[in-house]
């Protein structure tokens, strides 16, 4: 792990007014380095989806301060931060989000295609080379309807790497799979993390998952508990 500060929230505030204010998120502050594996825990309702809407720079509606790469995001453009998210940004959801009318190889590509960086050849080289190292490249050419729920799985973890994100940002990435899913998942993350010094930050419902990463942020009633 480097020094390199990655992601850091300085006392990030978050209401909801339906009818009166609510707060659901409560002086959050806590930073994140370069090559961490950190897990974000607490019970529904404790503000930690909020929290992550928010780091990922897709709710803008808070007060306090976020840092991505060392940059103040808070208050730029909603094209500024959007292609923030493109460059320097992977997601992971607990729903995967596939387009069933293209095939794998082609979703994996989808989001270089936005980001508009290398020509097609090369986007089609690395894509399938990320399929290789999840092992799945068998199923480039598949349709995405075609592949169970764990191999869709590991098609939306190689195209949240296709930009080759700073940082990988995961809502319950395992919440739908079964244990043996789940521990090819957590491999692959841990992998990622060893192997390709990326940052992770991954909101979860699952001890023993959480257990297993290098750092873990405990969410309570909007607060960080730990």
């Amino acid at each position: 792990m480097e020094n390199t500060i990655v992601l850091e929230a300085k006392s990030i505030f978050k209401s909801f007014y339906d009818p009166v204010q609510k707060e659901v998120l409560k002086d959050i502050s806590f930073d994140i380095h370069r090559g961490e594996f950190v897990s974000v825990m607490g019970r529904s309702g404790c503000g930690k989806s909020s929290l992550l809407y928010i780091l990922s720079t897709m709710d803008t509606d808070y007060t306090g301060e976020l840092y991505i790469d060392q940059e103040l995001v808070t208050n730029q453009s909603d094209q500024a931060l959007a292609s923030l998210r493109n460059e320097k940004i992977g997601f992971v959801f607990q729903f995967h989000y596939l387009l069933h009318e293209f095939s794998v190889l082609k979703n994996v590509m989808l989001p270089g295609f936005k980001l508009n960086r290398l020509s097609q050849a090369e986007l089609e080289h690395n894509a399938f080379e990320l399929l290789k190292k999840l092992g799945i490249e068998h199923l480039a050419s598949k349709m995405a309807y075609q592949i169970s729920g764990g191999e869709k799985q590991r098609v939306a973890i190689a195209r949240a790497m296709i930009n080759d994100p700073l940082l990988l940002m995961c809502d319950e990435p395992t919440g739908n799979l079964d244990n043996k899913n789940k521990e090819i998942v957590f491999d692959i993350f841990n992998e990622l993390v060893q192997s390709f010094n990326k940052t992770l930050l991954v909101v979860t419902h699952d001890q023993s998952f959480a257990d297993n990463t290098q750092r873990t942020i405990r969410m309570e009633d909007g607060r960080i508990c730990n």
